[in-house]
């Protein structure tokens, strides 16, 4: 049920998150305050589930043939199935479209699916809501906050949507944000903004941590500062669901990781796995001129130990598990074809290439 008093326009600022004790609903605010809405929500009835049960699960989040149409027609997710096991860090990748940001919503609990089935710690959206939005922290990518509350405020106004917070001061000097305490929201860089943001889904002392993008436009120095954060996270038992434009955050953090297109699990397991599998022990990439007609991709691919090629942005890129016995090949061929041999690097594969291979497009493309 919503409510409103005032002819304010549409709110901006959501703050999202379970009510505390006799808090019937959540509060959205504008930034001018003229408008307040309230959402209510059941009133919780069952026992809380004890913090000793969840320290015994293993499995934190589960969904089985998880599907959501729109319109009855646009298919989204169509029998995602995923595992996340305590403790662990799970990468969610892919490319716009491809399902992402609707899945983690239904994950959420903010959305429902059209069918299948989800659970957190063993319990359903359906049964236990009240209680299990005190085991979810959820950092968006663009947290929209009121630009006329201070950082302090602003923790403080999310702390009180839950029954056992963490002390503001504490996640405002884990943030770094403690010289920034009386500032207001609307002064603060975009890393500041950022940092805020996940400080809001700390506060809460979630036992799962959902982040969307959380390093966007973090300097480098602040952006490995939240990688400590997250890691920390994990070794108090937390769970981290993660989602990342940058390949090589997904390779550091992250335990296990699923690629998804089309609103399906295409590709999942250990990023080391998945190089492994998929990607090739190497990556040599070269560019040829010259009178080369009869070079084509599947030449290329004829070569000793070429797993598979590519065209990759004016280069051709050969995954391959031996590089000392492609090299020698490939530059016999160029000189056969009388081509003139113009760029040749060799490197490591990386979880970037396993995405161009899978998807035919490199994430930050979209």
């Amino acid at each position: 049920m919503l409510s409103c008093e005032g002819d304010a326009p549409a709110p901006k600022t959501c703050a999202r998150g379970a009510p505390d004790e006799g808090v019937r609903g959540y509060m959205i605010l504008s930034d001018d305050w003229d408008c307040i809405m309230t959402i209510s929500v059941s009133e919780f009835s069952a026992r809380p589930t004890p913090v000793a049960m969840l320290d015994h699960m293993t499995v934190a989040i589960q969904c089985r043939d998880l599907r959501k149409t729109y319109d009855g027609k646009v298919e989204a997710v169509r029998g995602l199935n995923l595992e996340i096991q305590v403790g662990e860090c799970f990468g969610l990748l892919g490319p716009n479209g491809a399902g992402k940001t609707t899945t983690i919503e239904i994950l959420e609990g903010l959305l429902q699916p059209t069918s299948g089935q989800v659970s957190i710690f063993g319990h359903s959206w359906n049964e236990n809501e009240r209680e299990m939005r005190e085991w979810l922290g959820i950092s968006l990518q663009e947290t929209r906050l009121s630009e006329k509350l201070s950082v302090r405020e602003t923790i403080d106004l999310f702390a009180s949507f839950y029954r056992e917070p963490r002390p503001t001061d504490e996640v405002m000097e884990l943030l770094e944000l403690t010289e920034k305490a009386d500032s207001w929201v609307g002064k603060l860089s975009g890393g500041q903004r950022q940092r805020l943001a996940v400080a809001t889904a700390l506060v809460c002392n979630p036992k799962i941590l959902f982040l969307d993008e959380p390093t966007t436009g973090l300097d480098p120095q602040s952006r490995r500062q939240l990688w400590d954060i997250i890691r920390a996270f994990q070794k108090k038992g937390g769970t981290v669901l993660l989602t990342t434009h940058y390949m090589d955050e997904a390779e550091r953090l992250c335990d296990r990781l699923a690629i998804v297109d089309h609103g399906q699990v295409i590709a999942e397991g250990s990023p080391a796995d998945l190089i492994n599998r998929l990607g090739g022990h190497h990556v040599v990439e070269f560019s040829v001129s010259g009178n080369h007609d009869g070079a084509s991709l599947p030449a290329w691919r004829a070569l000793p130990s070429v797993e598979s090629v590519r065209q990759d942005e004016g280069l051709i890129a050969l995954n391959v598990k031996q590089p000392h016995l492609t090299i020698p090949a490939l530059l016999e061929t160029i000189d056969k074809q009388g081509g003139i041999l113009q760029h040749l690097t060799t490197r490591q594969a990386s979880l970037e290439d396993v995405f161009v291979r899978l998807t035919g497009r490199h994430l930050r493309e979209e």
